[in-house]
């Protein structure tokens, strides 16, 4: 039998991976579904911005629903969500087939503060990092997947059958996860019996205010990880289709951009949780990480035309540092933040982090549609995480004892 810390990285992780492989399904497929519904090639930032809604939706309001099921049902409810959302877009309703994209985002949004939740109880204090970014790595590891699957799924099957193909695997997994439910929901059913009535109370993000009062780093942690938000999801949204209307590549070679971001971005989200966890400093780490960041998107931008190696190297280089920030940065959040409210902080500065995905592709778009180029746009979004990861390290040097663990 499996040490309690090791069924519940297992459970969050194989969740983590589905999830994030089928969301990320959703720009791969960018083009053909945009060509669909009748619309440009970049609006698929509106899509993603959509998914990202649903995502915040959750986590401002989900709590109530965490507290009522507990965690791993939690999970399966938001997989279910997911299966919703894709079945929609599966259908050839036009505009009202990409609502499926707010399903698939609040389906999305159980994935932090539930695995917070089972995962600060269970890990053990001294590898507690490294076990947050193992199960942060599901989100590359599912990225890649995707990356490598589904445009031959889509070239081979076709659109629809694509996406049937993705429910099939969401669904299999709320089966998988069910064994792990009463080793890992002990405090299933405890209170909070108007969950329902909570999901649609605009009040809940200035609850999610507040709570980022209880820790005085939480509020530059918040912001590091909206800044860093914006870069990832910019990334995410576009980076395909920039390759296929820049670059003229194919849907498959664009695929495998993304598989080879995605896989470094796993390596190194396992790698630099070990290294923080090592250095006992991860607010300077990622401080440190977002300055990288930065100079590796615009490697990546600049060196388009400099051949197929030098490409897939660029996008390694930023799939390890501008993807690879999101275990050190919620192991961080839990770290400091009191542990009877682990769960809420972590969904609330999660929140603000999925509102930088909202406006990050919005703004991404319209900067395309504004310049005409994906490189400024991709420059700019650059240019503001240096910029913030410049200002906080001043913010530190002002004031250290941010740095310094909560008692």
């Amino acid at each position: 039998m499996l040490p309690l810390w090791a069924s519940a990285l297992v459970a969050t992780l194989i969740v983590q991976t589905v999830s994030s492989f089928a969301s990320i399904a959703i720009p791969l497929l960018g083009p053909p579904l945009m060509a669909r519904a009748g619309l440009s090639p970049e609006s698929i930032g509106f899509v993603s911005a959509l998914l990202s809604a649903g995502i915040c939706w959750f986590l401002a309001c989900g709590g109530p629903m965490l507290g009522h099921f507990g965690a791993i049902r939690t999970l399966q409810i938001g997989l279910a969500c997911m299966a919703l959302g894709l079945f929609l877009l599966s259908q050839p309703l036009g505009l009202v087939s990409l609502l499926g994209a707010l399903a698939i985002g609040f389906g999305t949004g159980p994935n932090t503060p539930a695995g917070s939740q089972i995962l600060i109880r269970a890990a053990p204090p001294r590898h507690r990092t490294l076990i947050f970014s193992i199960k942060q790595a599901g989100v590359p590891l599912g990225g890649a997947l995707a990356g490598l699957s589904i445009a031959p799924l889509a070239v081979s099957l076709g659109l629809s059958a694509t996406l049937w193909t993705v429910i099939a695997v969401v669904l299999a997994t709320t089966l998988v996860a069910q064994p792990f439910r009463r080793l890992l929901d002990s405090g299933r059913g405890a209170g909070r019996p108007g969950w329902g009535r909570a999901l649609f109370a605009p009040a809940a993000l200035l609850r999610s205010v507040r709570i980022l009062a209880a820790h005085p780093a939480l509020p530059l942690l918040t912001a590091l990880g909206a800044s860093f938000s914006v870069m990832q999801a910019c990334l995410m949204a576009f980076i395909a289709t920039y390759m296929v209307t820049d670059h003229h590549a194919s849907l498959a070679e664009a695929g495998r951009i993304v598989a080879v971001m995605q896989g470094a971005s796993m390596v190194g989200r396992v790698m630099l949780g070990w290294i923080a966890d090592r250095m006992g400093n991860a607010l300077r780490h990622l401080v440190l990480q977002a300055v990288i960041s930065a100079l590796a998107v615009a490697l990546l931008i600049t060196a388009g035309g400099a051949g197929t190696w030098a490409l897939h190297g660029c996008a390694a280089l930023v799939g390890f540092t501008a993807i690879g920030w999101n275990g050190v940065h919620i192991a961080e959040l839990a770290r400091v933040a009191p542990s009877a409210l682990v769960s809420d902080v972590t969904s609330a500065a999660s929140l603000f982090g999925f509102l930088g995905s909202i406006c990050g592709p919005l703004a991404f778009a319209a900067l395309v549609g504004w310049s005409g180029s994906y490189a400024v746009a991709f420059l700019a979004a650059a240019g503001q995480l240096a910029a913030f990861g410049l200002a906080s390290a001043l913010f530190l040097r002002r004031m250290p004892a941010l740095e310094k663990p909560a008692e």
